[in-house]
């Protein structure tokens, strides 16, 4: 069994570049493929992070076959007319479904390929006198150990065909590395963090990472590599990185990935490893971010609303406060709720009402769901009295959350947000929210919170 993590750069493929470009990954693509070329499988499989993404769900591309090319990288001429292996493909999806996975074929409106599957096909093709069959899969939202599962669906499914397979993970690490896509401090912990993990073949420890951390390195290749790793539960993995390099700010590692004999399981470890990390960031939650939860957590499954409970701090019974509470999930934002000023009797029947509003009444998302409970973090920010700012200079996006009114339009934005690092910005984005142009005259507020996460 052998599997490729490889990156996705347009730029590689000459044509679209002139072919001297990223030397280095370039070696590693042409070593990789290579090798992939002399295990002459029957069917490749790309997991490809541009191919039709859903949160919940693992789209197969269905069908024959498909087309593809550079086109809107300004190289028409480089082009694919590639075979689905569609009984491999029909295979996974009820792998899938027996193992209570939710993937198959549904929802493909354009079946041309992505540029995530090309790359990779360039340098097999330029390698091979003829491109085996293909399956393309794609990521989703559902929790890291679920790209395992899957994973291990499509080698399953494989095995069940007596299928000679290779599978090619295509995605990118970091696009935050200080290239046009920004800069944060999360791209190189990420990065360094995953190719840590595959140089010393430590899959398990791979699926500890911070959800958090992934989402503000804005990676691409995280669960494709996860997948990849469920390819090879039950075998013993040998991984090594062949190159790592970020010439645009972009994160490009190659690594490749062999079966060297049966082993347990690591399933069972990754699924208990979940537990503990929930237990754990539980029993760190405060009276706030606990009552938040529990509110979540009894209106998702019941419906109704959670009881006050009996035994909390005199600070959320006694006072009154504007709150807001935010869902957050693998990192990124699930929902967000909150009142400026007090409209319940006290702090924790702000809690509970906000805590509804926000998993069920978020115009961005839909109503949070049951199996999405355990996916999910919360903070909660109590409010203080908003007071008039004469002028900007006296805002600070780290310290105040800022209010833009204008007419009866109103935009608000919290303090210390990921990505808001100047008033210019933080201002911008209030405008947007509450629909206020840039050239129309506003007034300024600004008030304090205190967070608890």
């Amino acid at each position: 069994m052998k599997g490729y993590l490889v990156p996705h750069p347009p730029l590689i493929v000459q044509g679209v570049g002139d072919g001297t470009e990223i030397p280095g990954t370039r070696a590693a693509y042409e070593q990789s493929a290579k090798e992939i070329s002399g295990y002459a499988p029957e069917t490749v499989v790309v997991v490809s992070p541009h191919s039709i993404l859903y949160a919940d769900y693992f789209h197969i591309s269905p069908g024959n076959r498909a087309k593809g090319s550079f086109a809107q990288f300004h190289a028409p001429q480089v082009k694919f007319d590639v075979s689905y292996d569609s009984e491999l493909a029909a295979r996974i999806a009820e792998t899938a479904r027996q193992s209570g996975i939710p993937a198959g074929f549904l929802g493909e409106r354009d079946r041309s390929l992505d540029h995530g599957t090309m790359v990779p096909l360039w340098f097999l093709r330029a390698s091979s006198p003829a491109l085996p069959l293909l399956v393309r899969v794609s990521l989703s939202g559902l929790p890291f150990v679920e790209q395992y599962r899957f994973g291990r669906c499509i080698r399953q499914a494989a095995a069940s065909l007596n299928r000679r397979i290779a599978v090619i993970a295509s995605g990118d690490l970091s696009h935050r590395l200080g290239g046009s896509y920004g800069f944060s401090p999360s791209g190189a912990e990420h990065d360094r963090f995953v190719r840590e993990c595959i140089e010393a073949s430590d899959l398990r420890r791979l699926f500890s990472i911070d959800p958090a951390l992934a989402e503000n390195a804005a990676e691409c290749g995280l669960r494709s590599a996860m997948i990849l790793a469920g390819v090879f539960d039950g075998l013993h993995v040998r991984s090594e990185v062949l190159h790592y390099e970020a010439p645009f700010g972009v994160g490009y590692l190659t690594a490749k990935f062999e079966g060297t004999g049966e082993a347990q399981s690591l399933l069972p470890l990754l699924l208990a490893d979940r537990s503990a990390r929930i237990r754990s960031r539980r029993r760190q939650e405060d009276a706030f971010v606990r009552l938040a939860r529990e509110t979540v957590e009894r209106f998702v499954k019941t419906g109704h609303a959670l009881r006050l409970p009996e035994e909390l701090p005199a600070e959320m019974t006694g006072s009154r406060a504007g709150v807001f509470v935010s869902i957050q999930k693998n990192g990124g934002l699930r929902g967000c709720i909150g009142t400026t000023a007090p409209t319940c009797p006290n702090i924790a029947q702000e809690i509970i009402r906000n805590g509804i509003s926000a998993c069920s009444q978020d115009p961005r998302f839909d109503p949070v769901a049951s199996d999405e409970l355990d996916e999910l973090t919360y903070s909660v920010d109590v409010l203080s009295e908003p007071e008039p700012v004469p002028d900007r200079s006296l805002l600070d996006p780290h310290r105040y959350g800022v209010i833009v009114t204008s007419g009866r339009r109103r935009g608000l934005l919290l303090p210390d947000l990921d990505g808001v690092e100047t008033v210019d910005e933080q201002l911008e984005i209030a405008r947007k929210k509450g629909g206020i142009r840039p050239d129309e005259p506003c007034s300024l507020e600004r008030f304090e919170v205190v967070r608890h996460r």
